[in-house]
């Protein structure tokens, strides 16, 4: 049997945070004194029907401690659903109507198997799925009131989100201060040993385990783990901010998104969402850092592993064939004109449009940026601080203007 040492070092690896410091290890020996599993609690809001690779990041962990013989509790938060986490926003979230966040959730079940053992043996346990319906819609207003006087108007205030919202003059909704207790409550309904999430949720994570101590329970432990950036490089992957990766987009989708990413955030693609060992991320910043490699080389293997990680090898191959042929083969006929930068290293997609002679002004270029309208080998650029790496020959376009960019001999 795995020593709580031992499953501490491989549950603490690649974990963001852990509270409080030497609670998990505290955690899994008093669970195995007990004779008994972690109850380890992770929540997901139907509010997209699907589930994206940053989430696939918290299911992996939830899979190690699966894989550890602790008892992994999935949330699927219906009601919470229905009322919009308020974490990382700027601005309150559209409300959702109970069918649309039913259908969402009915998709989620699904999705979650693809990372968890649906049908484990032992020492594994099949997971425990609630939708927190079952116990915040049964709710009579005075529990409402009885949770909420558990907690200071002041404490909630403290979060970063409202801080920043009230400092711009943004409304808060009455009910978002509601939604981390209502969290929280969740917490308590399933008795839960260790609560999982990303950096954002920190706070949320820590009203149920303040809820938790109030309720008569052995206070949870937290374990955050990073964000995936979206597909801007910037902002978080959101399906509210449709800027994700969804589990379950066809291989060929997934491929192409994958190439569509900035250069800059392939590191973190490659630790979170291509699950790179120590050595493969060495690798990785290596070629990156070589002004003689083409940085589309290295995105082209990211998406085969994301792929390959979602479908399967025989999907990922394919889906790389069907984005050579579309884009580099296709679209990028032999007879294009040729363009010899003077140039070397990384240029501004700005730059490039202008130099290419593609674009007659700085505006120009951005304009066609935001509108969608620029490529690389067949991959969107959206993202007005992309650079390029002059380190091999490329198809740039706008719009229906394309161009062959070519090294200079001995480059």
């Amino acid at each position: 049997m795995t020593s709580p040492e031992q499953q501490f070092e491989t549950l603490a690896r690649g974990a963001e945070e852990i509270l409080p410091e030497g609670g998990l290890l505290e955690r899994l020996r008093l669970c195995a004194r007990e004779g008994r599993p972690l109850r380890v609690k992770q929540g997901f809001d139907p509010t997209a029907p699907d589930i994206h690779l940053g989430h696939a990041v918290g299911l992996r962990k939830l899979r190690q401690f699966q894989d550890l013989g602790h008892q992994v509790v999935l949330i699927v938060g219906d009601t919470t659903g229905m009322v919009g986490d308020p974490s990382g926003l700027t601005k309150t979230r559209p409300q959702l109507t109970s069918e649309q966040v039913e259908a969402n959730a009915r998709t989620y079940l699904e999705q979650f198997h693809r990372v968890l053992d649906p049908d484990p043996a032992p020492p594994r346990r099949p997971v425990e799925i609630h939708r927190n319906s079952d116990w915040l819609s049964k709710m009579q207003f005075m529990d409402v009131i009885h949770l909420a006087s558990r907690y200071t108007l002041a404490r909630i205030l403290e979060r970063d989100d409202f801080a920043k919202r009230q400092a711009a003059q943004q409304p808060i909704g009455l009910h978002e201060l509601l939604y981390p207790l209502m969290q929280g409550y969740d917490s308590i309904a399933v008795r839960a040993d260790v609560e999982m999430g990303g950096t954002d949720q920190k706070f949320n994570l820590l009203v149920g385990r303040a809820l938790q101590e109030h309720y008569g329970q052995l206070p949870q432990v937290i374990l955050t783990v990073p964000l995936l950036p979206g597909l801007d490089g910037v902002q978080r992957m959101s399906k509210s901010l449709g800027n994700y990766i969804g589990v379950t987009d066809p291989p060929h989708e997934m491929f192409g998104k994958v190439m569509s990413i900035p250069d800059s955030v392939m590191p973190i693609y490659w630790r979170l969402g291509a699950e790179a060992t120590d050595a493969e991320l060495e690798a990785v910043d290596r070629e990156l850092a070589d002004s003689g490699v083409n940085p589309m080389t290295v995105k082209k293997r990211l998406g085969l592993r994301i792929v390959t990680l979602c479908h399967g090898k025989e999907a990922a191959e394919q889906a790389r064939r069907d984005f050579e042929t579309q884009f580099s083969r296709r679209e990028a006929p032999d007879s294009l004109p040729t363009w010899t930068p003077a140039v070397k290293g990384e240029v501004g997609i700005k730059d490039l449009l202008v130099l290419s002679g593609l674009a007659a002004s700085g505006s120009a270029a951005w304009r066609a940026v935001e509108q969608g309208a620029v490529s690389i080998d067949g991959v969107r650029i959206t993202d007005r601080g992309y650079r390029h790496n002059l380190a091999g020959p490329f198809v740039l376009r706008l719009g229906r203007k394309m161009i062959r960019v070519e090294m200079p001999s001995g480059s």
